[in-house]
């Protein structure tokens, strides 16, 4: 009867439908981001080869150009989600909170509420991202490189508009916001040019010592620091 079809026949004997395929495939580019960011933060970009990453996964070589169409656009690729991600957190947590004081509290805290995938990559960000000026051959990769500097200023941008409010609120102290949020979120990169994971210094350490300085350089009150905890 015409409308009645058989989707197992139609998409062939021995193929996986098409939803479980398309999870098989998205875990495998997962699998690929985790293996390169563990590699990158490691031995850095320019001393991994593209083949080690391979080889990490249990694939060969050229399986990853399923994938990505160079190391370089697997870079800019964990470089966008970086940024994405960091832009998302900030977002939700501003935009449901209406008392600036608690947002920046909960803003800080969450920074610091990290896997260790998530501080592998953030490691690879700060010491890659000026590879986001170069220029990549492959439409997507100049399309992923781009939309990650993209982001970058939006990060930025969202930092100054939330600080500027809060200075107009009375929260923070009055001083320039776009500066003021640079040095934030420089203060605050700067800490995954050396944290390592399984270094001696614990993320709780970490976190209490440098989310009370980042708050007492947006000059909020100091009582906030107090309920710095990693989650």
């Amino acid at each position: 009867m015409i409308g009645s079809i058989d989707m197992s026949s139609a998409q062939g004997k021995g193929q996986p439908p098409r939803d479980k395929q398309t999870r098989t495939e998205r875990t495998k580019r997962d699998e690929i981001l985790a293996a390169a960011i563990a590699r990158f933060s490691r031995d850095g970009y320019e001393n991994t080869k593209w083949a080690d990453v391979a080889v990490d996964v249990g694939v060969g070589p050229t399986a990853l150009y399923h994938y990505f169409d160079s190391k370089q656009h697997c870079l800019f690729v964990i470089l966008d989600d970086a940024i994405r991600e960091a832009l998302a957190r900030f977002d939700r947590i501003t935009a449901d909170e209406p008392h600036f004081e608690l947002a920046l509290q909960l803003v800080v805290a969450d920074a610091f509420d990290l896997t260790v995938l998530d501080i592998e990559r953030l490691r690879v960000l700060v010491a890659e991202h000026g590879l986001l000026a170069r220029r990549h051959s492959s439409p997507e990769g100049q399309h992923t490189k781009q939309a990650a500097r993209a982001r970058t200023r939006d990060l930025e941008r969202a930092w100054t508009t939330f600080l500027e409010r809060a200075m107009d609120a009375g929260a923070v102290s009055k001083s320039d916001p776009r500066l003021l949020a640079r040095a934030v979120l420089g203060l605050y990169n700067s800490i995954w040019h050396w944290y390592r994971p399984q270094g001696s210094i614990p993320l709780e350490v970490v976190s209490t010592f440098y989310g009370t300085k980042l708050l007492e350089l947006i000059s909020a009150e100091p009582s906030l620091s107090e309920g710095l905890r990693v989650a």
